[in-house]
């Protein structure tokens, strides 16, 4: 057909619809965020895992125009030419919350407003060093716009970010940024601030807050230098219980700007300790109604339990009521929202937990994606979310779906997923009883690492009388040394929460040995927690003597200042008890690898339970030196400033001062733990 023979009613309605075109806007790429995946490699298993690594994406989406921009499922999103619904069945994801996943959901974007299209690969054909185009549009109001993503390995990023309070108020007031700087150049901080959602019902539409003034820097002069750590502390003023996105900028020498972001959930972070399923029954009754068991809980300073409301429990709330003078904060499903997520119950909550661990699924593990849908109706609400992982060859593959990620792995006689038989750890000598209580570190490290920055919390092996014998070991908990290991080598790699498996009144009774080890490593948490929830794991070093494992050094350093840990490797297994087995206390030397801003404390002194010890120490080279003569374990604390020798030990005091006001002491009284002995054999009769 010939234009000019045209209706000129026609061609004035198709030149007014490519005007529209071209003046409708286009969302704007304003960041991205790629996590590699990574994989330990002593894990061993019966068959080898796969090798081919992806990446945890988050891609940071502005309405650049003066125009809302309204968008739901029906949105045309394609990466690589494929919508998310065909990556996921090709297997190159494992899941995705791009509009394509919320039916019924319906977004306004206004002007200068931020989306965050989060999704997680599979394989190489995603990983590092890979390129995908992201194809949006047209939609009603929205032309079509093609954005190059690019998957490369982050030289710079936010290796923790932590909200925090001083208050008891659920809501934080501040946060601390972590930035690992891994390139050859430094960093100067120039500036941070958040984009926030207007409320929780409009959680995917965020608006950008000032940049925040209030920021005290570590270092001082701002500058991260190369292949080293920084960070700051800022005042942020009251924060809503939702998800948020951190812009951190920073500038290298020369004034070039680079910009790091994140998006994950704001919660007040505490450093809680679980106990379990503390709640059983007894007889007719509950543990939770058994005042001595409660004392029990509360002397090893146990602050949570995988419970809810418990009629006779929780609505005791008087003065003198069970729950006021005992609380344990709930970890269970927490549904139905409109009752748990309420001003009044948020203090008594620490996660949501109710899936089990989907990576077993009960010998078919749940899709990722499955997984992401139970949790999404969460994410509207105030309360954050868990998943409890299981397996480190397979756990990349749920990478960044909870708010709150934590793993279990127990080490002796236990069920686990890796293959014990294969380790080689001791002169080529293998076990069926148990595994290297150094693969917590590694674990722990792994899982750390695929969810950054979000904090992380572990499942410890505590005393849990539910299992059977294994490779031939008669006990079937671990000893007190092998307990208080487990626990530190996550501890030493930075966890903000610890849940012990599994404190019921029948373990307690059946391994009251592990009743004062558990107290011991409580206290020395309530003593640091401040260190553990201020800082960031920066430094981790294996030491070979002779060419076999002698000491893990880790530092978990902050403004408050570094821990430093240095965990005994030097164990054997006793093959006729089937335990491992710690030597005496050895002279040593440790060398660890400091943050620029932490290398030059003004005190330094080891510190367990029973209190602090000054230690012969030195700066050399850029490293700290101590001598000392330890075994199994040892903590020191490197304070910038003085004081913190004193606060600790004050605190200590404290807290053996309120484990003693209980008057029940089951590991030390002989009735005291015949009290709980008998409250259970009450319960079988």
């Amino acid at each position: 057909m010939q234009l000019h023979k045209l209706n000129p009613i026609l061609l004035l309605a198709v030149a007014q619809l490519a005007a529209a075109a071209d003046s409708a806007p286009q969302l704007e790429l304003s960041g991205l965020s790629v996590t590699p995946h990574v994989q330990s490699p002593v894990m061993r298993y019966r068959r080898p895992p796969d090798l081919e690594l992806g990446v945890l994406v988050h891609v940071f989406l502005r309405n650049p125009g003066p125009n809302p921009l309204m968008f739901d499922e029906a949105l045309p999103v394609r990466f690589r030419d494929q919508t998310p619904a065909q990556l996921l069945a090709n297997d190159d994801w494992t899941w995705h919350d791009t509009p394509a996943a919320w039916p019924g959901t319906k977004r306004t974007l206004p002007p200068g407003g931020l989306t965050v299209w989060s999704f997680n690969t599979r394989g190489t054909n995603w990983g590092l060093g890979t390129r995908a185009k992201l194809s949006v549009g047209p939609a009603s109001g929205l032309a079509p716009c093609e954005l190059d993503l690019a998957f490369d390995k982050p030289k710079v990023w936010l290796s923790a970010v932590t909200f925090l309070s001083p208050t008891n108020s659920v809501y934080p007031d501040s946060l601390i940024f972590h930035v690992a700087n891994e390139s050859d150049a430094p960093f100067h901080i120039v500036s941070c601030r958040l984009w926030v959602p207007a409320s929780n019902e409009t959680w995917q539409v965020l608006l950008p807050r000032e940049p925040m003034p209030r920021i005290e820097c570590f270092p001082s002069d701002r500058v991260i230098p190369a292949k080293n750590r920084g960070g700051a502390r800022v005042v942020t003023g009251k924060l809503p219980l939702t998800y948020a996105a951190i812009e951190v900028r920073l500038a290298d020498s020369g004034g070039k700007p680079v910009t790091l972001w994140s998006h994950l959930r704001v919660k007040r972070e505490v450093f809680d300790i679980s106990g379990g399923w503390v709640a059983s029954k007894l007889g007719g009754s509950n543990t939770m109604h058994c005042e001595p068991y409660l004392k029990a809980l509360r002397r090893m300073h146990v602050n949570t339990g995988h419970i809810a409301d418990t009629p006779g429990y929780t609505d005791q709330n008087a003065v003198d009521g069970l729950y006021t003078r005992y609380p344990l904060k709930y970890f269970n499903k927490l549904e139905p929202f409109q009752h748990y997520d309420t001003n009044a119950t948020l203090p008594r909550i620490h996660a949501v937990e109710f899936l089990g661990e989907p990576q077993y699924g009960g010998g078919r593990p749940v899709p990722p994606m499955d997984v992401w849908r139970k949790l999404a109706p969460y994410q509207r609400t105030r309360l954050p979310t868990t998943i409890t992982h299981s397996e480190e060859r397979i756990w990349r593959y749920y990478a960044g779906l909870s708010d709150f990620p934590h793993y279990d792995a127990y080490r002796v006689c236990a069920p686990a997923p890796d293959a014990w038989s294969k380790y080689e750890r001791w002169n080529g000598q293998t076990i069926r009883w148990g595994a290297p209580l150094e693969t917590i570190g590694d674990m722990t490290r792994s899982l750390r690492e695929l969810n950054r920055p979000r904090p992380i919390a572990y499942w410890s092996q505590g005393a849990h009388a539910g299992w059977d014998s294994y490779g031939g070991r008669k006990r079937t908990s671990p000893t007190p040394d092998e307990l208080r290991a487990q626990a530190y080598h996550a501890l030493a790699s930075r966890i903000t929460s610890l849940y012990w498996f599994n404190l019921s009144l029948k373990s307690l009774v059946k391994f009251p040995d592990l009743i004062e080890p558990i107290t011991r490593v409580g206290r020395e948490i309530r003593m640091l927690e401040d260190f553990f929830l201020e800082g960031d794991a920066t430094s981790h070093e294996r030491i070979l003597r002779d060419g076999k494992p002698d000491w893990d050094l880790d530092v978990v350093a902050g403004p408050r200042g570094a821990l430093l840990f240095a965990l005994d490797l030097d164990y054997r297994p006793d093959l006729e008890e089937r335990v491992f087995k710690f030597g005496p206390p050895r002279e040593a030397r440790f060398r660890f690898r400091l943050p620029t801003y932490a290398r030059k404390p003004v005190d330094l002194f080891r510190v367990d339970a029973d209190g602090v010890t000054t230690v012969e120490h030195n700066t050399k080279d850029g490293t700290l030196e101590i001598r000392d003569r330890v075994s199994r374990l040892a903590i020191y604390v490197a304070a910038p400033s003085a004081g913190e020798r004193e606060r600790i030990e004050a605190r200590r005091k404290a807290l053996i001062a309120e484990e003693d006001s209980l008057g029940f002491d089951p590991s030390r009284k002989e009735s005291d733990f015949e009290t709980l002995k008998q409250l259970l054999d009450s319960a079988r009769k």
